[in-house]
């Protein structure tokens, strides 16, 4: 695996704020650990010599040393988290337009998404209060976990 595919994958950990991804191409494995701000590599090469194996483990953290940012904690945010796994759709069709924007108003009953699991569409509801969307956390057309942070929701 090239040092081009494994920074693709730590990406994808991070974007979609998955726990752990597990991959493996011929002998070489890789597991990445996504744990908050931390994300751990290890790789596993048997065929090839340690310091090639530490070469793209060596690259592959690079973007753990600029990843970390002083993040502000706000009391009147609130994340909103898929209830399901399945793959998100911010829109209801390809020429429609998407349920919630940033900036946009929400209250109660609002739908914000569409989580596709199984063939079945599940419009997926605000079960909170009022609030503003601030930030949309996945990625139209992505994969989610059950769980995974969806939406930055300040609170009203």
């Amino acid at each position: 695996m090239d040092l081009k595919k494994i920074q693709e994958l730590i990406k994808l950990v991070k974007k979609n704020d998955l726990g752990e991804l597990k991959v493996k191409e011929g002998d070489f494995a890789i597991s990445i650990k996504n744990k908050g701000s931390e994300t751990v590599y290890t790789t596993s090469a048997p065929q090839i010599t340690q310091s090639t194996a530490v070469g793209p483990n060596a690259e592959a953290q690079t973007p753990q040393a600029e990843a970390p940012k002083a993040e502000v904690k706000n009391e009147n945010l609130f994340t909103f988290r898929s209830p399901m796994v399945g793959t998100f759709y911010r829109k209801p069709g390809a020429d429609k337009e998407p349920y919630v924007k940033v900036g946009d108003a929400v209250k109660g009953g609002d739908t914000l998404c569409i989580i596709e699991a199984m063939k079945l569409f599940n419009e997926i509801e605000f079960d909170g209060a009022e609030g503003k969307i601030v930030k949309i956390l996945a990625e139209d057309n992505s994969p989610v976990e059950y769980d995974q942070p969806l939406f930055l929701i300040e609170k009203n």
